[in-house]
């Protein structure tokens, strides 16, 4: 199958593509710099192509040809000129209407749980109206709404565990701690990806996916500290007092641990049903403790360096 990525060189789409390729696809990418790979291995043999999703006359020589269409690009919270608007909602109907002209049938798109185009929360409000783009399309499309991702190049878990190792003694949990989420190891999010690409009952379903177990903020900080052998003091912040930190973190850092967007979805239930991948894709995925064992070689300088480079 000829299969185009965008996003190919994040988070995701890195470890999409290096599965796909395993399985012998051919398989292609959008992206700004054909030179630059971010996150993508060099040896996953795949075809770079220029184009910009908010540009949608980039768009028709990269959908040419393709069976299929894996659509990860999104922002999760916004900064300078990237905006939910242009990326998560706009960016979204042009790949869309790309697919359409192109002949493309087959269309999957990660999306983000409770995706809503009338939800109060900004981010979520923009991933259900590109959503609502993708479900009014003639495509055979998938959505996938996963909790939070896991693995060796995430956002999250990754921004954690560096500034809990460069934090000494103390480190601020926000709010109470109770948040819930159900993370998903990588591997686990792509396996399904690949599968729904080639089994006909995905079509026109919407997933909703989350790893085996359902974890709070605060459990997940102490699994991420166990991971570490580290020991800290967690203390409770509440979130009007973290508000003004994260706002000037945001405007410092490049790579903040925390934002005012998440400070709003901390009030979002994160969860999906247990049993979801197991039920829909029969496999169990796996635990969280499980997959983060690979912190425990996260030393100091690294943590310290990470936290402040650019890209």
């Amino acid at each position: 199958m000829n299969i185009l990525i965008t996003g190919i060189t994040g988070f995701v789409g890195s470890h999409l593509a290096a599965y796909l390729v395993k399985q012998g696809h051919r398989v292609r990418g959008i992206v700004r710099d054909v030179n630059a790979r971010g996150h993508l291995d060099k040896n996953v043999a795949v075809e770079l192509v220029a184009g910009d999703v908010t540009r949608p006359e980039s768009l028709p020589a990269a959908v040419q040809g393709m069976d299929a269409v894996v659509h990860l690009v999104a922002i999760p919270f916004e900064k300078g000129g990237a905006t939910f608007d242009a990326l998560n909602v706009n960016g979204t109907r042009n790949i869309v209407q790309a697919a359409q002209a192109a002949g493309v049938k087959r269309f999957i798109h990660q999306s983000a749980l409770a995706a809503d185009s009338k939800s109060p929360y900004a981010y979520l409000r923009s991933k259900g109206q590109g959503e609502d783009a993708v479900r009014a399309s003639q495509l055979d499309w998938t959505i996938f709404r996963p909790s939070v991702l896991v693995g060796p190049e995430d956002e999250f878990t990754n921004a954690l565990a560096r500034w809990l190792v460069i934090t000494p003694l103390a480190f601020p949990l926000v709010g109470d701690g109770q948040a819930r989420f159900q993370p998903l190891w990588i591997e686990d999010m792509v396996t399904m990806m690949a599968q729904a690409l080639k089994e006909p009952r995905t079509v026109h379903q919407t997933y909703e996916v989350g790893g085996p177990e359902i974890l709070t903020y605060e459990a997940m900080v102490k699994q991420i500290l166990f991971a570490l052998q580290r020991k800290r003091l967690l203390v409770k912040v509440p979130v009007p007092l973290m508000r003004p930190v994260i706002k000037g973190m945001e405007i410092v850092l490049p790579k903040p641990p925390a934002t005012t967007g998440l400070l709003e979805l901390l009030n979002v239930d994160n969860t999906a049903t247990p049993d979801a991948v197991e039920k829909n894709f029969g496999f169990k995925p796996r635990r969280y403790a499980e997959v983060i064992s690979y912190l425990n070689r996260l030393p100091f300088g690294r943590a310290l360096r990470d936290a402040f480079a650019k890209d």
